[in-house]
């Protein structure tokens, strides 16, 4: 087997990751994940004040301490933390290996960049191949930019098995084992819904392994002595985060989330096994970045008596000072009636505004909100002071075909060595593979009140604009009762902001679990979503916390 780790998870993950898992235990590959739509945005501001940017300057600082342990102990690293300017990054590393007296072969990987003039910045999502043919040309450290999240894993299972293109069931393998490492610590009890029945809490949990065998299948473990815990239903958390139907689509191969089996294999220990695959899509996804424009925000307390009133009364006020244009406002009940605090008696009304023009969205808003303290509804105050605007982004995913994407492998020694697309593709959206859109009917039973969470666990999180929402039951009888309850009207009902969205709804009996892929509850994407919670990284609990009928003969507790 390959044992790869996993350091980190997004763009300012615990910064210390790195030295942990290098000192504490074995390992052959170590990896790092940096690369969230978001951050494409913000490194793409970074490269238009110095086009020598574009990378993950952290990373850098995380490698000085740790780069030569890694050399000593043959421990290679790949990480997409070059994001865009992945040369730029692989000299960086060269530099720090120098001034730290270290011998280092750097390879990297370009060929995602799009040329799009009317974006700040689109990247094609590259596959693992030429990751493999750097880990081939012998190198220490992997650079990339934009590859799919999984491909940090997949090219070192390539390297290290020498699979091919037509190996698909094993490519399939390695991309699930790929998206349960990729956001570090959601795998070993970050995030997990059953928190509190963790051994410690939950308070520290410890970054992810997969021990990747020959034939795809994985072992999701972590090293001995860190916190968390890898059980099935945390791996099962991670495998329902960000995905949508159970055709998982990537550039080098389509994997069917409807035939992972998980299983326990000891302490700490679960193993992925079972994984089938298709061949991949002719095109790849690209993800574009643009300037949208400029976005302020300010907000008011709105205490005691006749809060929709006074809601009304700022909204006018405002709209008076600054136009309606661009202005949104949500008012946040978070009052409680006959309450004893100021807090516990006060709603938040939000407003927003998004301009082209940032003199608008800037002082002119903030200053007319405040001018208001003394002139509007009786209690006024405000939580934030008058600030400028500051830029946001929108994100919109395109496709180019995989043959005209130049994907080139640079080998330490500065060869290049082109990558071919896959030679046999299959569907672009394979429709034939969903689930149906609603779930079967439940039969009738004795119900009792009680919260949806007693029963299930839910994972939820962004894709650009849209949100999924992955929901698992706690044992077969639960699952049996779940996937005929939770359709896609029982979900607007629960949650009403999504009734009039189109929702995609799939099912995957395996995991005992219902995913829902809600279009557009995130307009264009997190940079410019104004939502309380604009990665959606809480609908999930927020369904779990709603009060319904549950069924009185599934019983709660830990897992069946």
């Amino acid at each position: 087997m390959i044992r790869i780790g996993n350091a980190s998870g997004f763009y300012g993950d615990r910064f210390t990751a790195w030295r942990e898992m290098l000192d504490g235990g074995e390992l052959d590959v170590l990896t790092g994940d940096y690369l969230a739509e978001l951050t494409m945005l913000i490194l793409g501001r970074d490269r238009l004040r110095d086009p020598g940017l574009g990378y993950a300057k952290t990373f850098l600082r995380q490698l000085e301490t740790c780069l030569g342990t890694a050399l000593d102990r043959g421990v290679r690293i790949v990480t997409n933390a070059g994001g865009l300017n992945p040369a730029g990054l692989a000299t960086a590393i060269d530099q720090l290996a120098g001034r730290l007296g270290l011998a280092v072969r750097v390879g990297y990987v370009e060929g995602d960049a799009i040329q799009r003039p009317d974006a700040l910045t689109a990247n094609a999502y590259l596959g693992a191949f030429g990751i493999a043919a750097c880990l081939d040309g012998g190198a220490d450290v992997v650079v990339t930019g934009r590859v799919t999240d999984a491909s940090l894993v997949v090219g070192p299972a390539i390297a290290r098995y020498g699979w091919g293109r037509d190996d698909l069931d094993e490519l399939a393998g390695a991309t699930v084992a790929g998206h349960l490492l990729e956001c570090g610590a959601q795998v070993t009890g970050g995030n997990f819904s059953f928190f509190t029945e963790l051994p410690d809490g939950g308070h520290r949990p410890g970054f992810p392994i997969a021990e990747v065998h020959p034939d795809g299948s994985a072992v999701v473990t972590k090293h001995p002595g860190t916190g968390g815990a890898v059980t099935v239903e945390t791996v099962t958390a991670q495998l329902l985060y960000e995905v949508g139907g159970p055709a998982y689509l990537g550039p080098d191969v389509v994997t069917r989330l409807d035939s992972v089996t998980l299983g326990s294999d000891g302490s700490d220990r679960v193993r992925v096994s079972g994984v089938r695959g298709t061949p991949p899509p002719a095109t790849l996804k690209v993800g574009v970045n643009n300037l949208g424009g400029f976005r302020n925000s300010m907000t008011f307390v709105l205490c005691g008596l006749d809060i929709e009133a006074k809601a009304a009364l700022v909204r006018g006020q405002v709209e008076e000072a600054v136009g309606s244009d661009g202005l949104e406002f949500v008012l946040a009940r978070t009052d409680h009636p006959d309450a004893t605090d100021t807090e516990a008696a006060s709603a938040l009304l939000h407003v927003h505004l998004r301009d082209s023009d940032r003199t608008r969205a800037g002082r002119a808003f903030s200053a007319a909100a405040v001018e208001l303290a003394l002139a509007s509804y009786p209690g006024c105050t405000l939580t934030t002071l008058p600030g400028d605007a500051t830029p946001y982004g929108v994100f919109t995913a395109d496709t180019v075909p995989q043959d005209a994407v130049a994907h080139v492998a640079v080998l330490p020694g500065g060869e290049r060595v082109p990558i071919a697309p896959p030679p046999t593709t299959g569907p672009e959206d394979p429709h034939e593979h969903q689930e149906p859109m609603t779930g079967s009917p439940s039969t009738p039973r004795r119900t009792r009140r009680g919260v949806l969470g007693e029963l299930v666990g839910a994972r939820s999180g962004d894709k650009g604009g849209d949100a999924n929402l992955g929901v698992w039951a706690r044992s077969d009888a639960g699952y049996d009762w779940l996937r005929g309850w939770l359709t896609v009207e029982r979900l607007a009902e629960l949650l009403p902001e999504t009734a009039p969205l189109t929702v995609q709804r799939h099912e995957l009996p395996n995991l005992r679990a219902v995913n829902f892929v809600i279009e557009g509850l995130l307009g264009a994407g997190v940079a410019a979503s104004t939502r309380f919670d604009p990665q959606a990284k809480a609908l999930g609990e927020l369904l779990r916390s709603r009060v319904v009928d549950l069924p009185a003969d599934v019983a709660t507790g830990v897992p069946a």
